[in-house]
């Protein structure tokens, strides 16, 4: 296949996964308005996510699937994915989708400084310019100081900061495993650890609520499938711009559906963020090709 044709198929799997991934937010969002307690939402995605990717484990790999090979690494990883979920879908109850994940686009910010600090990475002074600019950009996002306090805003930063944890634990293993087995076995992990928890907040859903749960699980496993799927094809320096479409989706899910849609100040911080974290993308593929 022609490099220029791969890079489409990349391409369009990294659209389908960003055109998907705002519903996750709608189904949360919605099942929290309904009073459907947040660890149980957060449960549901793990649990319908490893029903999903199960039977794409074992063919990968066999019952090896089922078992990984550094236990407490991956449930390390499974916590953190846990507390991102539920830090995001949390702050959903206080913010607009759109805003939310405004300030939850801080993450890449967070990977390159802990590439830094943790993995050791070279960081040059321009990708450290970069990242104070995103700084900057998530500042006038959530305008700190000006008008009510909105704990949604602390939430969604913790929610970005704990996945760029989990990504920095994750590029440490990468090309260890199977990403198909990889994800499994975090939704399995995940989906133990908080089965423990549920006989203490469980709600009964409706017929229409398990559907929306198992709609959300269903949506996040497809969804990071089509994005592991696009690495296959595609550099991430060249998918990364397109990585950004989910914010246009999410207002457009947060208008649809909830009557939302993100103010003056909000745009101007996601478009300083998203071109601090499209600078850091193309500085990493200059240094990688020299």
């Amino acid at each position: 296949m022609k490099p220029q044709n791969q890079n489409l198929i990349g391409i369009g799997f990294m659209l389908g996964a960003m055109a998907s991934l705002p519903f996750i937010d709608v189904f949360a969002k919605f099942l929290g308005q309904m009073g459907i307690p947040i660890l149980q939402i957060v449960w549901a995605r793990l649990t319908f996510g490893a029903l999903v990717t199960l039977p794409f484990a074992l063919q990968a790999t066999g019952r090896a699937a089922l078992w990984p090979d550094r236990p407490i690494y991956h449930l390390c990883r499974a916590s953190l994915l846990i507390l991102a979920t539920y830090t995001f879908f949390l702050s959903l109850k206080f913010l607009p989708i759109a805003d939310a994940l405004a300030i939850f686009f801080v993450q890449p910010l967070v990977v390159v400084v802990l590439s830094a600090l943790v993995l050791g990475e070279k960081v040059g002074p321009r990708r450290w310019a970069a990242v104070f600019a995103g700084f900057i950009g998530t500042l006038i996002i959530i305008r700190p100081g000006f008008g009510t306090f909105n704990p949604g805003t602390l939430l969604a930063l913790a929610a970005g900061t704990f996945l760029a944890v989990y990504f920095v634990m994750t590029r440490r293993i990468s090309g260890t495993a199977k990403a198909m087995v990889t994800t499994f076995q975090t939704n399995a992990i995940g989906m133990i650890v908080l089965s423990s928890a549920m006989p203490l907040i469980w709600t009964d859903p409706t017929a229409t609520q398990w559907v929306m749960l198992a709609g959300l699980g269903t949506v996040a496993t497809i969804g990071h499938f089509m994005i592991v799927r696009a690495y296959d094809f595609a550099e991430a320096s060249l998918l990364a711009p397109f990585a950004y479409t989910e914010m246009i989706v999410a207002t457009l899910c947060g208008w649809y559906f909830f009557g939302d849609f993100p103010d003056a100040y909000t745009f101007v911080g996601v478009s300083i963020l998203i071109s601090s974290a499209l600078y850091i993308s193309w500085r990493e593929r200059k240094v990688k090709t020299g």
